[in-house]
């Protein structure tokens, strides 16, 4: 083989690698129970809106008595351990013997709300011994709202083993993803009052600067367009006067004021015994 031709051979070898190698690499994620085809647009909304939880780990110790301890470990349409490549999303281990068992499995998941929760089941866990008539083990997250947190307070409710089929185990934790989006408490009326008052006072401060500081005004023609202005609050006061007057124009007055004419002379004599003699 010429040189060129092994240097290619080598070249796809080295790629063929690197894809397999990321396809190993890349973690499973959700599958939510049935074909693709029938999943609903409100699971896939939901479990990408769970999507931010993906690369946290949570886990409870749980004791039963002094023989009985166990440590549960959960993630979010993750496997808990992806070199075994069980598909475990929620796994029991025993710290007495190290036993581990799988409650639920990502790829059949359910996911379903209300409006300030979520709850996320994974089915398909490993069977039951002697309970449950041997089904399989499930695991119900609930997931409720709490703003201003990420994921917290993770924990086992129960563990419902006493029935002939249908068992399962509850858990609940705490997320902001939960929540509805908040409205905002600001009506359009509102947000049009904050921008015009927003723009005139840009229109008044930059007027004033640049009429301070280019043009060199000094006081009122400071501000912005003063000439304009004025002449509009006068044109305005003249409109109001034409439109709002009740009397025609040429109209006298209702009261008249008393003029120097209309007082007239006081006599002399009025006050002439009043001098002395």
């Amino acid at each position: 083989m010429s040189s060129p031709c092994h240097t290619s051979a080598l070249l796809l070898v080295f790629m063929a690698l690197a894809v397999a190698g990321a396809e190993q690499s890349e973690e499973r994620s959700c599958d939510v129970i049935g074909d693709e085809s029938s999943e609903s647009q409100m699971e896939r909304a939901l479990l990408k809106k769970l999507e931010p939880l993906s690369h946290m780990r949570f886990n409870v110790t749980v004791e039963k008595g002094k023989t009985e301890s166990y440590v549960y470990q959960f993630r979010v349409c993750r496997e808990v351990n992806s070199t075994s490549h069980d598909y475990g999303g929620l796994v029991q281990t025993d710290r007495q013997n190290g036993k581990t068992t799988v409650i639920g499995r990502i790829n059949e998941t359910q996911v379903f709300n209300g409006s300030d929760w979520i709850m996320l089941i994974y089915k398909g866990g490993d069977s039951y011994g002697t309970h449950c008539s041997g089904e399989k083990r499930r695991a119900v997250i609930m997931i409720s709202c709490k703003r201003g947190v990420t994921a917290s307070s993770f924990s086992i409710i129960s563990e419902e083993r006493e029935k002939e089929q249908e068992c399962f185990y509850l858990f609940e934790m705490d997320s902001s993803v939960a929540c509805p989006a908040e409205n905002s408490h600001l009506s359009v009326g509102s947000i049009l009052l904050i921008t015009v008052a927003s723009l005139i006072a840009v229109y008044i401060i930059g007027g004033f600067l640049y009429q301070r500081l280019v043009v060199g005004a000094k006081g009122m023609e400071q501000f912005p367009h003063f000439a304009f202005w004025q002449d509009l609050g006068n044109l305005v006061a003249d409109g109001c006067d034409f439109v709002c007057r009740s009397k025609p124009r040429n109209a006298p007055a209702a009261y008249r004021g008393v003029g120097d004419d209309q007082l007239g002379e006081e006599s002399e004599e009025r006050d002439d015994h009043l001098l002395p003699m």
